[in-house]
Protein backbone atom coordinates (compact mmCIF):
# COMPACT_ATOMS: atom_id res chain seq x y z
CA UNK A 1 0.00 0.00 0.00
CA UNK A 2 3.13 2.54 1.01
CA UNK A 3 5.49 1.40 -1.73
CA UNK A 4 6.40 4.75 -4.26
CA UNK A 5 3.96 6.90 -2.01
CA UNK A 6 5.27 10.07 -2.86
CA UNK A 7 5.64 9.32 -6.98
CA UNK A 8 4.49 11.84 -9.11
CA UNK A 9 4.07 9.70 -12.02
CA UNK A 10 1.48 10.46 -14.51
CA UNK A 11 1.47 14.40 -13.02
CA UNK A 12 2.67 17.55 -15.05
CA UNK A 13 3.99 20.27 -12.39
CA UNK A 14 4.88 23.45 -13.73
CA UNK A 15 7.41 25.25 -11.26
CA UNK A 16 8.12 28.99 -11.26
CA UNK A 17 10.91 30.04 -10.37
CA UNK A 18 12.62 26.30 -11.06
CA UNK A 19 16.29 28.28 -11.68
CA UNK A 20 16.72 29.62 -8.48
CA UNK A 21 18.55 28.36 -5.83
CA UNK A 22 16.06 26.86 -3.86
CA UNK A 23 14.17 26.16 -7.60
CA UNK A 24 16.73 23.85 -9.02
CA UNK A 25 16.36 21.30 -6.67
CA UNK A 26 12.82 21.52 -6.13
CA UNK A 27 12.95 20.65 -10.05
CA UNK A 28 15.90 18.05 -9.60
CA UNK A 29 13.13 16.41 -6.29
CA UNK A 30 10.24 16.72 -8.67
CA UNK A 31 11.45 15.13 -11.80
CA UNK A 32 13.33 12.31 -10.23
CA UNK A 33 9.98 11.27 -8.94
CA UNK A 34 8.77 10.92 -12.25
CA UNK A 35 6.58 14.10 -13.06
CA UNK A 36 6.80 15.75 -15.95
CA UNK A 37 8.68 18.61 -14.94
CA UNK A 38 7.91 22.12 -17.06
CA UNK A 39 10.51 25.05 -15.40
CA UNK A 40 9.39 28.65 -16.03
CA UNK A 41 12.33 30.84 -15.07
CA UNK A 42 13.53 34.29 -17.73
CA UNK A 43 16.92 32.47 -18.47
CA UNK A 44 17.67 28.82 -18.42
CA UNK A 45 21.30 27.54 -16.81
CA UNK A 46 21.54 23.84 -18.05
CA UNK A 47 17.81 22.62 -16.35
CA UNK A 48 17.20 20.34 -19.44
CA UNK A 49 19.78 18.47 -18.77
CA UNK A 50 17.85 16.45 -16.03
CA UNK A 51 15.32 14.20 -16.81
CA UNK A 52 11.42 14.81 -17.13
CA UNK A 53 12.32 18.65 -18.02
CA UNK A 54 11.26 20.84 -20.34
CA UNK A 55 12.80 24.80 -20.02
CA UNK A 56 10.07 27.31 -20.96
CA UNK A 57 10.86 31.15 -20.68
CA UNK A 58 8.82 32.97 -18.42
CA UNK A 59 8.82 36.14 -17.14
CA UNK A 60 6.21 36.58 -14.26
CA UNK A 61 7.18 40.42 -13.43
CA UNK A 62 4.28 41.83 -16.20
CA UNK A 63 1.03 41.20 -14.61
CA UNK A 64 -0.44 42.66 -17.81
CA UNK A 65 0.73 39.84 -19.82
CA UNK A 66 0.74 36.73 -17.67
CA UNK A 67 -2.82 35.56 -18.16
CA UNK A 68 -1.87 35.34 -21.84
CA UNK A 69 1.43 32.98 -21.23
CA UNK A 70 -0.37 30.73 -18.87
CA UNK A 71 -3.34 30.44 -21.69
CA UNK A 72 -0.13 29.39 -24.05
CA UNK A 73 1.32 27.16 -21.51
CA UNK A 74 -1.68 25.24 -20.87
CA UNK A 75 -2.74 24.80 -24.83
CA UNK A 76 0.76 23.35 -25.08
CA UNK A 77 1.20 21.06 -22.08
CA UNK A 78 -2.14 20.78 -20.91
CA UNK A 79 -3.63 22.35 -17.35
CA UNK A 80 -0.82 21.16 -14.27
CA UNK A 81 -1.49 18.72 -11.50
CA UNK A 82 1.15 20.42 -9.72
CA UNK A 83 1.70 24.29 -9.61
CA UNK A 84 4.73 25.36 -7.69
CA UNK A 85 5.81 28.99 -6.84
CA UNK A 86 9.65 29.19 -5.29
CA UNK A 87 9.99 32.70 -7.78
CA UNK A 88 11.90 35.82 -6.09
CA UNK A 89 11.24 38.42 -8.30
CA UNK A 90 12.84 41.84 -6.80
CA UNK A 91 13.98 45.38 -8.41
CA UNK A 92 17.41 46.28 -8.58
CA UNK A 93 17.19 48.75 -6.06
CA UNK A 94 15.67 45.80 -3.44
CA UNK A 95 18.49 46.49 -0.91
CA UNK A 96 16.97 49.94 -0.20
CA UNK A 97 14.19 47.98 1.55
CA UNK A 98 14.64 49.12 4.78
CA UNK A 99 12.34 50.89 7.24
CA UNK A 100 15.49 54.15 6.56
CA UNK A 101 15.66 53.79 3.02
CA UNK A 102 12.28 52.49 1.30
CA UNK A 103 9.80 55.05 -0.83
CA UNK A 104 6.77 54.43 -1.81
CA UNK A 105 7.64 53.74 -5.21
CA UNK A 106 9.83 50.77 -4.56
CA UNK A 107 7.36 49.42 -2.13
CA UNK A 108 4.68 49.56 -4.68
CA UNK A 109 7.09 47.89 -7.47
CA UNK A 110 8.02 45.29 -5.40
CA UNK A 111 4.39 44.46 -3.84
CA UNK A 112 3.31 44.32 -8.11
CA UNK A 113 5.99 42.13 -9.33
CA UNK A 114 5.98 39.07 -6.06
CA UNK A 115 3.15 39.64 -4.05
CA UNK A 116 0.65 40.32 -6.60
CA UNK A 117 1.87 38.04 -9.47
CA UNK A 118 1.64 35.46 -7.07
CA UNK A 119 -1.78 35.79 -5.95
CA UNK A 120 -2.68 35.85 -9.20
CA UNK A 121 -1.12 33.97 -11.13
CA UNK A 122 -2.14 30.55 -8.16
CA UNK A 123 -5.77 31.99 -9.19
CA UNK A 124 -5.44 31.70 -12.85
CA UNK A 125 -3.97 28.04 -12.43
CA UNK A 126 -6.25 26.89 -9.88
CA UNK A 127 -9.00 28.12 -12.09
CA UNK A 128 -7.69 25.89 -14.40
CA UNK A 129 -7.53 23.12 -12.72
CA UNK A 130 -11.16 23.67 -11.92
CA UNK A 131 -12.21 24.00 -15.59
CA UNK A 132 -10.03 20.69 -16.62
CA UNK A 133 -11.34 18.94 -12.85
CA UNK A 134 -7.97 18.15 -11.68
CA UNK A 135 -7.49 17.48 -8.38
CA UNK A 136 -4.52 19.86 -8.04
CA UNK A 137 -1.73 20.65 -6.04
CA UNK A 138 -0.85 24.18 -5.21
CA UNK A 139 2.81 25.55 -3.51
CA UNK A 140 3.49 28.86 -2.59
CA UNK A 141 6.69 30.01 -1.02
CA UNK A 142 6.43 32.44 1.98
CA UNK A 143 9.11 32.81 5.21
CA UNK A 144 9.18 32.88 8.46
CA UNK A 145 9.44 36.54 8.01
CA UNK A 146 5.90 36.20 6.94
CA UNK A 147 5.11 34.79 9.95
CA UNK A 148 7.26 36.38 12.70
CA UNK A 149 9.16 39.90 12.90
CA UNK A 150 12.48 39.88 11.83
CA UNK A 151 15.40 39.72 14.69
CA UNK A 152 17.54 42.15 14.33
CA UNK A 153 20.38 41.09 16.11
CA UNK A 154 21.57 38.80 13.62
CA UNK A 155 21.79 41.76 11.36
CA UNK A 156 24.34 43.61 14.10
CA UNK A 157 27.93 44.34 12.78
CA UNK A 158 27.07 43.09 8.93
CA UNK A 159 26.03 45.77 5.99
CA UNK A 160 22.77 43.66 6.27
CA UNK A 161 19.48 45.35 7.48
CA UNK A 162 15.54 44.68 7.63
CA UNK A 163 12.97 44.86 5.08
CA UNK A 164 9.82 46.23 5.40
CA UNK A 165 8.56 45.05 2.12
CA UNK A 166 9.61 41.57 2.49
CA UNK A 167 7.08 40.77 5.34
CA UNK A 168 4.23 42.67 3.81
CA UNK A 169 4.75 40.33 0.63
CA UNK A 170 5.26 36.53 2.41
CA UNK A 171 2.84 37.96 5.09
CA UNK A 172 -0.17 38.53 2.02
CA UNK A 173 1.21 34.98 0.41
CA UNK A 174 0.90 32.71 3.91
CA UNK A 175 -3.11 34.48 4.00
CA UNK A 176 -3.77 33.97 0.48
CA UNK A 177 -2.85 30.30 0.80
CA UNK A 178 -5.27 29.88 3.68
CA UNK A 179 -8.22 32.01 1.68
CA UNK A 180 -7.49 29.93 -1.59
CA UNK A 181 -7.65 26.63 0.33
CA UNK A 182 -11.00 27.23 1.74
CA UNK A 183 -12.23 28.18 -1.50
CA UNK A 184 -10.90 25.83 -4.11
CA UNK A 185 -11.07 22.68 -1.92
CA UNK A 186 -14.68 22.28 -2.86
CA UNK A 187 -13.17 21.13 -5.94
CA UNK A 188 -10.59 19.24 -4.26
CA UNK A 189 -7.74 21.24 -4.90
CA UNK A 190 -5.22 21.70 -1.99
CA UNK A 191 -3.06 24.88 -1.63
CA UNK A 192 -0.31 24.91 1.48
CA UNK A 193 2.45 27.02 2.09
CA UNK A 194 6.26 26.45 2.56
CA UNK A 195 7.77 29.17 4.78
CA UNK A 196 12.06 28.23 5.16
CA UNK A 197 14.16 29.95 7.52
CA UNK A 198 17.44 31.72 6.50
CA UNK A 199 18.99 29.40 3.41
CA UNK A 200 22.81 29.00 3.11
CA UNK A 201 23.95 30.79 0.28
CA UNK A 202 20.95 33.27 -0.55
CA UNK A 203 21.61 36.55 -0.64
CA UNK A 204 19.19 38.25 -2.29
CA UNK A 205 20.17 41.81 -4.66
CA UNK A 206 23.69 40.52 -3.84
CA UNK A 207 26.54 38.01 -4.40
CA UNK A 208 25.93 34.38 -3.21
CA UNK A 209 28.65 34.91 -0.52
CA UNK A 210 26.94 35.11 2.68
CA UNK A 211 28.54 37.56 5.43
CA UNK A 212 30.34 35.06 7.77
CA UNK A 213 29.07 37.03 10.94
CA UNK A 214 25.49 36.96 9.69
CA UNK A 215 25.72 32.94 9.02
CA UNK A 216 27.33 32.28 12.44
CA UNK A 217 24.82 34.68 14.65
CA UNK A 218 21.84 33.22 12.50
CA UNK A 219 22.56 29.47 13.26
CA UNK A 220 23.56 30.21 16.60
CA UNK A 221 19.84 31.51 17.44
CA UNK A 222 18.08 28.30 15.68
CA UNK A 223 17.87 24.68 18.10
CA UNK A 224 19.41 23.10 15.28
CA UNK A 225 22.18 25.46 15.52
CA UNK A 226 22.61 26.31 10.70
CA UNK A 227 21.36 27.54 8.31
CA UNK A 228 18.97 25.70 5.85
CA UNK A 229 20.34 24.08 2.69
CA UNK A 230 17.83 23.46 -0.56
CA UNK A 231 17.95 20.02 0.10
CA UNK A 232 16.00 20.51 3.21
CA UNK A 233 13.16 22.25 1.38
CA UNK A 234 12.72 19.67 -1.73
CA UNK A 235 11.04 16.79 0.27
CA UNK A 236 8.59 18.33 1.95
CA UNK A 237 7.76 19.78 -1.86
CA UNK A 238 7.25 16.59 -2.93
CA UNK A 239 5.31 15.21 -0.18
CA UNK A 240 2.87 18.08 -1.02
CA UNK A 241 2.93 17.39 -4.19
CA UNK A 242 1.95 14.20 -3.71
CA UNK A 243 -1.46 12.32 -3.07
CA UNK A 244 0.30 11.29 0.32
CA UNK A 245 -0.63 14.85 1.62
CA UNK A 246 -4.18 14.21 0.25
CA UNK A 247 -5.76 15.71 3.21
CA UNK A 248 -3.59 18.41 4.10
CA UNK A 249 -4.65 22.08 2.62
CA UNK A 250 -4.44 25.65 3.41
CA UNK A 251 -1.37 24.85 5.96
CA UNK A 252 1.62 27.15 6.82
CA UNK A 253 4.76 24.80 7.08
CA UNK A 254 8.10 25.80 8.40
CA UNK A 255 11.60 23.93 7.20
CA UNK A 256 13.35 26.59 9.57
CA UNK A 257 15.42 24.31 12.09
CA UNK A 258 13.37 25.33 14.75
CA UNK A 259 14.00 28.93 14.58
CA UNK A 260 9.92 29.74 14.93
CA UNK A 261 9.84 27.21 17.74
CA UNK A 262 12.19 29.67 20.65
Amino acid sequence: MYQNIFSLKKKLAFILGGEGLIGKEIVRAISENSAKTIILDKEAKGANILPNTIYEQFDCTNLNQIEDKIELLINKYGSPDIFINCSYPRTEKWSNSSFKKVDLDLFRKNIDIHLNTYSWIAKIISDNMVKSEIQGSIIQFGSIYGVLGQDLTVYENTDMEENMIYSVIKGGIINLSRQMASYYGQYQIRVNTICPGGIRGHVAGKSDTQDPIFVKQYSKKTPLKRMGRPEDIAPLVVFLASDSSSYITGQTIMVDGGWTVV
